[in-house]
């Protein structure tokens, strides 16, 4: 019996359970209602909220799949399926689903669609709002109030969404998916605290102490802090836990990448996405390509990520499923290429990328996406020309790029604009006007805080800068930009 196999067998074990519980829990929680006829599809999507729960995608993909499978109209599950699709075109396609049942749905369930339709438009303040309306609802729903947070995380409002998620943990102390989402919040989002974030960690293993995800959960925050051999542990006592689960082992690589272990690191990654579903192992292998950066063979890794992003047209899973995989793998080579002047190979992979985000908007088949993908191919095309020297086209793509998320109701639609206006100003050793760009950019992304740090020390504001090198240096979370800078950043800051 496989992993999926044995997680739906428990959930539909624990379903007289639930059952005879949910009188109590409703004295204290009203929770969004779950609308569906079917036993079956309920029972798949209780298995498949379980595994969305402990961060499980791709278990809770096939359970929500098999969920709608049982009952075509039931919009929760369309909805779920939507969160953990592995595309673009899935989640359109999910959604779509959820909309034309919710006539059958209730409030909750509607409000839900909605909140996700505007994230197709870039709209976040309608997003902010509906999601306001959620709770206003269901003020006793610890989901609602997670739904909340998720929202205030996307606009970086990131203590408001800590209060959401005191809610939630208030409302369901039980619920091990809300510590679990504070303890990412210290962890990744500014103001960021490292103890707190294990605290929290170390709550949901309370919760759940078998579950392997927070065991891994908790190794991120020692990597984060450096202190790798310890990470290392606790990512092995995940392994053991689950010896079939892809991301434990894939962490393990991380780890071996950051102390320069490249042959072990390879030999990791191997081994968690030979356990992956084949849904994930192209987003998994992305990371393998990225060892030949940290060893100074950018060209391999450029290659290595066109190969994947080839192979993903002939992937044994849902057509809608393949263009995510595609599209990470050419932004990560993109992005490769043009920072370490393989311009040849990202004027390539620029339009292998932009050909596949066009395809990808005409499946969507709406207007506010379409803008939103040229936008991004305006932002990809303006670095290139931004590296290459000429100044003047990477202005006018940076122009373009503004020009289409103009309409869009998002308060950091602009982020790319001044991300490229900086790079255009560091370039041109204009640093004063690069460090103005740069503050107005997305700098909860290493990489863009790397390039501020830059700009900063051509400007003369070297304490600022050094004190932003150590900690992009030391943020050992694995990126393609993290693999681009981290050496150089380390350089830096001693």
């Amino acid at each position: 019996m496989d992993t999926y196999e044995l997680r739906r067998a428990a959930a539909l074990s624990l379903l007289a359970t639930l059952t005879m519980v949910s009188a109590v829990i409703a004295a204290t929680v009203d929770e969004i209602p779950v609308t569906t006829k079917s036993a079956a599809a309920r029972m798949d999507f209780i298995a498949g909220q379980a595994a969305l729960d402990r961060g499980d995608g791709p278990e809770a993909n096939a359970l929500f799949r098999a969920a709608a499978g049982a009952d075509p109209d039931f919009t929760y599950a369309w909805f779920n399926l939507g969160n953990v699709a592995f595309s673009t075109e899935e989640f359109a396609e999910s959604l779509k689903s959820a909309a034309a049942s919710a006539t059958k749905a209730s409030e909750g369930e509607r409000l839900l669609v909605q909140i996700n339709q505007r994230f197709l438009d870039n709209d976040f303040q309608s997003q902010l709002a509906l999601a306001q309306q959620l709770v206003d609802k269901y003020p006793r729903s610890a989901r609602a109030w997670l739904t909340l947070a998720g929202v205030q995380a996307g606009l970086n409002q990131f203590v408001d969404q800590r209060q959401s998620i005191a809610r939630a943990m208030a409302l369901d102390s039980r619920l091990a998916s809300a510590p679990l989402a504070m303890g990412n919040s210290y962890l990744f989002n500014e103001p960021r605290d490292f103890a707190q974030a294990e605290q929290y960690f170390r709550q949901a293993i309370a919760l759940e102490p078998g579950e392997d995800n927070y065991w891994w959960a908790l190794g991120d925050v020692y990597r984060a802090t450096n202190r790798l051999e310890e990470a290392r542990e606790y990512y092995t006592r995940a392994t053991l836990l689950d010896p079939h689960d892809g991301t434990a082992p894939v962490k393990l690589g991380h780890v071996d990448s950051f102390l320069g272990h490249y042959d072990a690191a390879r030999s990791d990654y191997d081994r968690g996405i030979a356990n992956a579903d084949a849904a994930t192992k192209p987003f998994l292998a992305n990371f393998r390509s990225f060892t030949w950066v940290y060893a100074g063979e950018p060209k391999t890794a450029v290659a290595a990520l066109e190969k994947l992003a080839t192979d993903s047209d002939s992937m044994d899973v849902p057509e809608d499923q393949r263009a995510g995989a595609k599209v990470f793998a050419l932004t990560n080579a993109a992005q490769i290429a043009s920072h370490t002047a393989l311009y040849d190979d990202a004027t390539r992979v620029i339009g292998e990328l932009a050909a596949t985000l066009r395809a990808n908007a005409k499946i969507v088949g709406t207007e506010e996406f379409s803008a939103i993908q040229e936008a991004q191919i305006a932002y990809q095309e303006g670095q290139l020309a931004a590296r290459r020297g000429d100044y003047a086209q990477a202005t006018s793509l940076a122009k373009k790029n503004s020009e289409l998320v103009a309409k869009q109701q998002n308060p950091r639609k602009m982020e790319n604009y001044h991300d490229l206006m900086g790079l255009i100003n560091l370039s041109q050793k204009k640093y004063g006007a690069s460090v103005a760009e740069y503050r107005k950019a997305d700098l909860t992304n290493m990489y863009t805080r790397y390039h501020l740090a830059l700009a900063l020390a051509g400007a003369g504001q070297t304490d600022e800068a050094r004190r932003i090198f150590k900690e992009v240096g030391a943020w050992n979370f694995n990126t393609a930009g993290f693999a681009l800078v981290r050496k150089d950043a380390l350089a830096r800051a001693s």
